[in-house]
């Protein structure tokens, strides 16, 4: 039985990926060789028994080298993928934000693709045309908002998908790497609006490369390396502690 006031928990996750020993040019050669037995696979741990609770309107901040199993861990909280070993629960709408035109249609205007996007999560279209506006101008796509999306720059792409995500209600926010792209004035105004959904009540788990990002977003952090959790606790002292061992 979970608290009623946890957001997020994971019980001894683990997740197993199997990698190919050889590269097989062919579907032909690749089925062959499947049937046949030939295929032969590494086992590669990405997470390896990872345990943490994240209570109800908190913040948490993952923090990593690459392949340390950051957004490993973000998908399987969103229900992408599933666990090879230990239980992930969730409680509320999640909102995830990994590839920032994940849901997009390039081939569509940004108009076109708000309520596309709408709708894939269950949203009416009476009440995106409620946040219509709001979501345009934070966005700053006022002169754009009938342009084909595959027109846009990936900052231009970034922050419609940011906004959409962010101006909708949603218990749980998933983001990776959303401060990575646009200028100083975007990241500025997505740590504010991240704060003031934290403020209402969403639970944020967060991801960035910038210790400095996690801080400023996230009350907590966590420091995987090679799949495992290395230290977890408040944000200032993870990330202090994983800016000194960057230096080393």
């Amino acid at each position: 039985m979970i608290d009623s006031n946890i957001a997020i928990k994971a019980e001894d996750v683990s997740m197993m990926f199997n990698l190919s020993r050889e590269r097989e040019e062919r579907l032909k050669e690749y089925i062959i060789n499947l049937v046949k037995g030939k295929l032969f696979f590494d086992e590669f741990w990405a997470l390896q028994d990872v345990s943490f609770e994240v209570e109800k309107g908190d913040s948490l901040g993952l923090i990593g080298v690459n392949g340390s199993g950051k957004t490993t861990l973000l998908k399987l909280v969103a229900g992408i993928m599933k666990p090879t070993k230990g239980r992930i629960y969730t409680d509320g709408s999640i909102a995830p934000l990994f590839a920032m035109n994940s849901g997009f249609d390039s081939s569509l205007s940004a108009r076109e693709n708000i309520f596309l996007v709408g709708a894939l999560r269950g949203y009416t279209k009476e009440y995106m045309k409620k946040r219509f506006d709001e979501i345009i101008d934070f966005a700053e796509l006022e002169d754009f908002v009938d342009v084909p999306l595959k027109n846009y720059s990936s900052g231009m792409s970034s922050r419609l998908a940011f906004a959409i995500a962010t101006l909708v209600h949603t218990d749980i926010l998933i983001a990776d790497e959303v401060l990575a792209v646009g200028d100083a004035k975007f990241h500025k105004k997505s740590e504010a609006r991240m704060a003031k959904m934290r403020e209402g009540g969403t639970t944020i788990l967060f991801v960035s490369h910038s210790a400095g990002a996690v801080q400023k977003v996230c009350r907590n952090a966590i420091w995987l390396d090679h799949g495992k959790i290395v230290m977890a606790g408040p944000s200032a002292k993870v990330c202090r502690a994983y800016e000194e061992f960057c230096k080393t």
